[in-house]
This record gives structure tokens, C-alpha cells and sequence, in this order.
């Protein structure tokens, strides 16, 4: 029994970073990234403008379509704006306080899926 715990345990140590070598959540636009069902979201939060890049498995995804909003909060001030496909990433235009600590929250629907809330606080 203890042979074949170890052996299990042997296993998933190394199927982990096999597994992980996969994977790339590392931003590429200088953002602060989070994972979501719907793909990879990568926010690059700027005063007059947030963007929302969004990739597979660190693959940029194509979209088709996308709707949605982001919230910005900003000590007990928040600013809400809806989001619009531009080309190969999601935009809301500002202004919007930025500074580091700043807590967005983007609520996003892209190629038809359901609707996914990705929280990024900004460094």
C-alpha cells in the first residue's frame, strides 16, 4: 500500500510540470492577466482607455463577437463602461483613475459564450 502511494504521489509530481509547461499566463501587453472559462483575459488598464486582450493557452483567440462591461474601483469611487470589440481585443473607453491597487472587474460574453466576471487588481 505505501509503495503504491508513493508511486501516485511520484506520478502527479511529475505530470505537474509537464502540465504546466503547457500553459502560458504571462501578460504580453504589459497588463495583469487572469484565467477564465472563456479564455485568457489580459487587461492593460490605461486613464483614458481599458483593453482586454484575450488568448487561449497564451495563443491570441479570434473574436467574432463580444459584449459586456468593466467596472473600475478606485478607493470608494467606481466608473462603469460597456466594452467594444476593436479588432483582435475588447476596449471601454475612459477616463478612469488609475493607479496601482485599482480593482477592475470585467464582466464579458466573447463568441457567443455565457458571460464570465474576470477580477484584476492593477500593480
Amino acid at each position: 500500500m505505501k509503495r503504491f502511494v508513493l508511486t501516485a504521489l511520484a506520478a502527479v509530481a511529475l505530470a505537474g510540470p509537464a502540465f504546466a509547461a503547457g500553459e502560458d499566463h504571462k501578460p504580453k501587453f504589459g497588463g495583469v492577466v487572469v484565467e477564465t472559462k472563456a479564455g485568457d483575459f489580459e487587461l492593460v488598464a490605461k486613464p483614458e482607455q481599458v483593453t482586454i486582450h484575450v488568448s487561449d493557452h497564451g495563443k491570441a483567440m479570434k473574436l467574432t463577437s463580444a459584449t459586456g462591461k468593466v467596472t473600475v474601483f478606485n478607493g470608494t469611487e467606481s466608473k462603469e463602461a460597456p466594452i467594444a470589440l476593436v479588432g483582435d481585443k475588447l476596449e471601454a473607453k475612459g477616463p478612469f483613475k488609475i493607479a496601482a491597487g485599482t480593482k477592475v472587474l470585467a464582466e464579458v460574453s466573447v463568441n457567443g459564450k455565457p458571460a464570465v466576471a474576470a477580477r484584476f487588481t492593477l500593480k
